[in-house]
Order: structure tokens, then sequence, then C-alpha cells
């Protein structure tokens, strides 16, 4: 058994008041909590964790924004290949037919804006759906 010394240490109010939670929440001694935070703090190795811990927060930050970049591809390619199809299939309309045209285009858009609403409230996503559906090497 290690002897132990006893310390004197002034702390702000506020460092003390973390370090009573912290005591109070995980169960042990505050001399426990200190010995453990100092012991860190003097570790040799202190500087490669911390370096390891944000290498590991990077590395899940770069594959979010990887992510991110394969949903956005993903919509605005499937963006231009409606658009594309619309025009290429889409007749010119008459001009006494295009009022009635417009009403129904108003109504259309309603109904998919709920339909996008619902889909974007639940779990699913598309984009989910389309990429466990689609090979990598594609």
């Amino acid at each position: 058994m290690r002897a132990k010394v006893r310390a004197t240490v002034h702390l702000d109010r506020a460092l003390a008041e973390k370090l009573d939670q912290l005591s109070a929440r995980k169960g042990w001694a505050k001399s426990a909590v200190v010995e453990a935070a100092l012991a860190s703090f003097f570790s040799p190795d202190a500087s490669e964790r911390l370096e390891a811990a944000v290498s590991r927060r990077l590395d899940r930050l770069s594959r979010q924004l990887d992510r991110l970049e394969q949903d956005q591809v993903l919509s605005v390619e499937t963006l231009a290949l409606f658009v594309r199809h619309w025009l290429t299939v889409t007749p010119p309309l008459p001009p006494d037919s295009q009022a009635a045209a417009r009403a129904k285009g108003r109504e259309r858009y309603d109904g998919f804006v709920e339909a996008l609403v619902r889909r974007m409230s639940s779990a699913g996503r598309l984009s989910l759906e389309i990429s466990r559906d689609v090979p990598p090497d594609l």
C-alpha cells in the first residue's frame, strides 16, 4: 500500500462544485477524483490519448460529411433525371387548357407537399432505402 500525503488546495467555487457533483455521481471520495485527474494530467501519454480522441472524432465527422455528400449527389441526380424525363415526355398545352392545368398542378403540388411532410416525419428515408438497394460499384 502506498503512503498517502495530505495536501491542501484552493479551488475556484465553480470547480469545487463540479468536484462535489462528480464525486457524488460516481460514488467516489473527492480525493480519489482529484488523484485520478492529477494522474491523468501528469501521465506522459495524456497528449497521445487526447490526440487519439480528437482523431476519432475527426474520423467520425469525416464519415458523416461523406454521407451528406452522397445524399446531396443522390438528390441532385434524382432531380436532374426527373426534370429531363418530364421535359421530354410532357407535350405543351394549348392556351385554352392552361388555366385548368395550373389548378390541377396546384392541387397535385399540395398533395406532394403533404406526402413529403409525412415521409420526413417517419423514420424511413428514401435515400437510405436507395443506398441499401444500389450496389456500391455503381
